[in-house]
């Protein structure tokens, strides 16, 4: 170890049926290690990380406190599974007089991650996956913002990487529900990711009054560090910092964004950091518009090219259907810092996540077949969502190279159908929101990819489970004919209708040519 540990474990000790292995990270209040599972078990994964609390040797005020983050933290974690949150397997109390340092401490069992996005910030060269883990981040918000609940200390070090290269955000012990507006969380906070209405705001008997924006805040001070490696507010400190984001709330400084940011990045984190929480963009438009960006898609010109023959879609529709703490609190963070000393080869070694558009997605999609990398976390991730089998990353970019060969910009006037995924608007107003609710209006082209592939999955997820088990023929394709169709006009036919097997054939062509070979 390179610094005490303020829960020194031994390697090699027992807790429940996991073995500690090499250390991750400390706190002044906490320390998490790597750990494999040696005893039986048909449910816990053969690794995690055990953040061991020392609930057991605190001091009485120090238990209280450490006591009343660990209950937040295993509040969310026991009430919250999402594919962007770490998940916690279970939760152990160490039984050892003999070791009177560790008898009584809590463990939290948690998902082992590959490091964190504090280590990949300090990568040489720093890597050029910014966007796409951008978008991941704000996914994880709009899940946690979605059922109630506010982050209130997202930075660097809580945003864990995994060994697939996904993202997960981590350290819940600030987390609080949302009652009406607003929460009430502890008054401690990492001043460089602190909103300016924050910074001096009065703590109440219950703490800190906070609202899902300063979670948005805190996103744009850290989409600024990802993509330019620099805060959005000047000073050599967090303090210097701080100051400037408290003249900038009283109208008397300006943000002086980097000029390296692209200019729909500029865009979107000037929408998140807004002088008063009232003007800062709301979690389901930062989601929407970082997804785009992290697709290079957004405020893309919108050309109409020489309509091609199209058959059109004829279906049928029903309404259907988220650096530097000024306490040591805030190191308690799971992935705060990853020891470079670690065991060689393991997850806790100091190496970063490698994550590119390019290879992202690899053990599911071929990524050597002509699939553009711009669109592939869009369409794994869009599959993600749905928890029906058939509905898979290979399908839904065949689909997509069979609708249209893989062109945002396709439009088809004659027969209403615009981009990638050949929507027609009428019927893509159905499917466009993420909570299953109708859009307001028939939206207008161009439909942005990011808005086109997530509502094709949606659509899929939906028609899967309604086409009949006595439909002949593979039910992927089945799936893509009823998209083309309608899952009626398939169950009817008992399979691939006769007029649409051309289209089916083409989209078995591409399921054996997306899928990788292990998969076969």
């Amino acid at each position: 170890m390179t610094e005490p540990y303020a829960v020194p474990v031994p390697k090699g000790y027992r807790v429940g049926v996991w073995e500690v292995r090499e250390p991750i990270a400390t706190g002044a209040f906490g320390s998490v290690y790597a750990a494999r599972r040696v005893g039986e078990s048909t449910e816990l994964p053969r690794t995690a990380a055990l953040k061991f609390l020392p609930t057991g040797t605190a001091t009485p005020r120090r238990l209280s406190h450490l006591r009343e983050l660990i209950e937040r933290e295993v509040e969310l974690y026991r009430r919250l599974r999402h594919p962007r949150l770490v998940r916690m397997y279970e939760t152990l109390t160490v039984d050892d007089p003999g070791h009177p340092e560790l008898d009584g401490a809590t463990v939290l069992v948690l998902e082992r991650a590959e490091g964190s996005l504090s280590a990949l910030l300090t990568a040489t060269p720093r890597p050029g996956t910014g966007p796409t883990l951008l978008a991941q981040i704000c996914e994880g918000l709009a899940q946690l913002h979605d059922a109630g609940w506010v982050h209130g200390d997202l930075k660097p070090a809580n945003v864990l990487l995994m060994a697939d290269g996904s993202v997960r955000l981590a350290d819940f012990n600030m987390a609080a529900e949302l009652e009406g507006t607003h929460a009430y969380t502890p008054a401690f906070s990492t001043p460089d990711y602190t909103p300016p209405e924050l910074l001096w705001t009065e703590i109440g008997e219950r703490g800190r009054r906070i609202r899902p924006s300063a979670d948005v805040w805190a996103f744009g001070v850290l989409a600024h560090l990802v993509l330019t490696d620099s805060f959005p507010l000047p000073g050599a400190t967090p303090t210097a910092r701080r100051d400037a984001a408290a003249a900038y709330a009283r109208g008397a400084d300006e943000l002086r964004l980097s000029p390296e940011l692209p200019d729909v990045w500029r865009d979107i984190i000037t929408a998140c950091l807004t002088r008063t929480h009232q003007d800062r963009i709301t979690g389901e438009i930062l989601l929407r518009r970082t997804r785009a960006a992290a697709a290079g898609l957004a405020h893309r010109p919108f050309r109409l090219p020489r309509p091609r023959p199209a058959r059109r879609l004829r279906r049928t529709f029903v309404a259907a259907a988220g650096a530097c703490a000024v306490a040591a609190l805030s190191a308690l963070a799971y992935g705060i810092s990853v020891w470079a000393d670690s065991a060689p080869g393991g997850s806790g070694s100091g190496a970063t996540a490698n994550v590119s558009a390019a290879a992202y997605g690899a053990s599911e999609l071929r990524t050597d077949r002509g699939i553009p990398p711009a669109y592939r976390l869009l369409i794994v991730e869009t599959a993600h969502d749905c928890d029906r089998r058939e509905v898979t990353p290979v399908l839904i970019a065949a689909m997509l190279k069979v609708e249209s060969d893989f062109d945002p910009d396709l439009s088809d006037p004659a027969n209403d159908e615009f981009g990638i995924a050949r929507w027609t608007p009428r019927v893509l107003r159905w499917w466009m929101n993420e909570d299953g609710t109708p859009g307001e209006a028939v939206p207008q082209p161009p439909f942005p990819p990011a808005e086109s592939i997530p509502a094709m999955g949606r659509y899929l997820c939906w028609i899967a489970p309604r086409l009949e088990a006595g439909a002949r023929g593979d039910r992927r394709v089945l799936v893509a004919a009823a998209y083309r169709t309608s899952y009626g006009t398939v169950n009817k036919a008992g399979g691939v209708p006769p007029n649409h097997r051309d289209y089916a054939a083409r989209i078995a062509h591409y399921l054996k040519e997306y899928t990788p070979p292990q998969e076969k």
